[in-house]
This record gives structure tokens, sequence and C-alpha cells, in this order.
């Protein structure tokens, strides 16, 4: 990462709900104005066993959040002793980033994870909160978006998700000057959490 990371932004990022757990994906590239500032930006971060979030934004914000997250969910889980839901990670995102609203964190955030279900909720940077189905977000949206909207189902499985969550960050590529250098695909799943090797990634493009 470059030494400008913390202010690089630029990127897009999707969640789907399948079947056996939800998948969440992003590409790897961090810019600064036109300047591409990092190829290799780790945009989805594992938070416990089965929750995780991908952060669009400046790319120090996203870091120092993803921490936070870590610390309070093993805090939570020391103290309560299970671990925390994920509609109680995307309340606790929610509740951080409206209290954080006039020194705010600049970044839009996917909430993933499985308990009973799974769930996947989109945080905007004021602690707005929505569940959704299928969620993108960041500088390509607009462009994942028109290929989630177009290929997603309810019912649909891991791999038709990944195969769609794939896809719709690959279109952001070709089209978003601010998207690029691959993609990055996880499920979270009964299973927990898991991050596909490049080879798979490339598998499901073709």
């Amino acid at each position: 990462m470059s030494g400008n990371a913390n202010g690089a932004k630029g990127t897009t990022t999707v969640g789907v709900v399948c079947r056996e757990g939800v998948v969440l994906a992003a590409d790897r590239r961090a810019t600064l104005g036109n300047m591409i500032t990092s190829k290799e930006v780790t945009k989805i971060f594992q938070i416990d066993d089965h929750l995780a979030m991908a952060g669009a934004g400046l790319v120090g914000d996203i870091l120092s959040f993803a921490r936070l997250l870590k610390a309070e969910a093993k805090l939570y889980r020391a103290e309560v002793g299970k671990v925390m839901s994920v509609r109680a990670l995307a309340n606790l995102v929610s509740n951080i980033l409206h209290g954080s609203r006039y020194a705010p964190y600049f970044a839009w955030f996917i909430i993933g994870g499985y308990d009973l279900k799974p769930g996947l909720y989109s945080v905007d940077a004021a602690g707005g909160i929505t569940e959704e189905l299928f969620v993108a977000a960041g500088s390509g949206m607009e462009f994942a978006l028109a290929i989630l909207e177009n290929g997603f189902s309810k019912g649909m499985n891991l791999e038709e998700g990944m195969k769609l969550a794939a896809r719709a960050v690959n279109a952001a590529i070709k089209r978003d000057v601010y998207t690029g250098e691959g993609i990055t695909v996880v499920t979270i799943t009964e299973e927990g959490y898991k991050e596909l090797d490049r080879e798979k990634v490339k598998a499901l493009l073709e």
C-alpha cells in the first residue's frame, strides 16, 4: 500500500444473498485523483467467524473501521458468550457512523454474514441502514447494479451468487476508471468465512 493510501479511494464492492450464504466481492484498486496509489488494496474484511465487511471509500477510514469492528466483535463474544448476529453488527456499524457524523468515516459499508440464515446490510456514511438481497457501493456501483438487477434471483445457489458478484465487479472494472486490478470474492456460509483463490475467481468469469 502506498504512502498516500490513507487518502486513496475509489472502488466497487458488491454483496449477494444466496441460499447457502452471502457473497461479497470487490476490486483491488485505490486511487488518489487520477493516480493509482495501490493495486493490492484489501476491501473485504473478516470480522468474526461468520461475519464480514466490505468498504468503499477512503482506504484509511475503511482499515481503521475494520480494526474497530474486529475488536468490538471479540469484546461481544467475551462478554455475551456467543458470536454477534449479522443484524447486530449492522446496527453497531450504523450507530458508530451516526455518532461520528460530525467527524465522519468517508466510506460506505456492506455487512454480510450468516447466523441462523444469510444476512446482508448496506450502511451509508451517515449511518443509514437497509437490509438487502443484493447491493453495490462505490464509484462503479451503477455498472455493478445493472448486472445484479438483471442476474439476481431469490434462492440462487452459492456458485451462481459467486459468478454474479464477480461479473458485477468485472463490469465496473471495464467502465469505471477508479475500479480495477482484479477481483476479491469471499463467501460467508454456515461453515464460515472463505476467500476464493485467484484461479477460482478467473474461472467464475469464463
